[in-house]
């Protein structure tokens, strides 16, 4: 049996390898989960494989924050230690510590 195993976890921060922004982990699909639409909206080369992990972000650039579906080969980490400064960060993460934030407990 050939398990799909994701290089970035929950609560790591990454940024996109060409676009200029980055972001925080929140969810993840070990294999693409979104529509149709939305993948043949991606010019076609540059269209991520379907075969591997795809991350929700909590993202941002210097402009907007926003949530970004991002395919793995796509995301890199980023060691900046800078925090991501998104609304949302404190309803889904309790705490950062280095590159890393924690989930709230249930």
């Amino acid at each position: 049996m050939n398990e799909k195993q994701a290089k970035f976890s929950i609560g790591d921060i990454v940024k996109h390898k060409y676009f200029n922004f980055r972001g925080v982990i929140y969810d993840v699909d070990f294999e693409f989960n979104n529509s149709e639409e939305w993948y043949r909206s991606i010019p076609k080369d540059v269209r991520p494989r379907k075969d591997q992990p795809f991350y929700h972000l909590l993202a941002e650039n210097n402009e907007i924050t926003y949530e970004a579906y991002v395919s793995e080969q796509n995301l890199i980490m980023d060691n900046s230690g800078e925090p991501v400064e998104h609304p949302l960060i404190n309803e889904i993460f309790s705490e950062k510590k280095g590159s890393v934030y924690y989930k709230r407990s249930n």
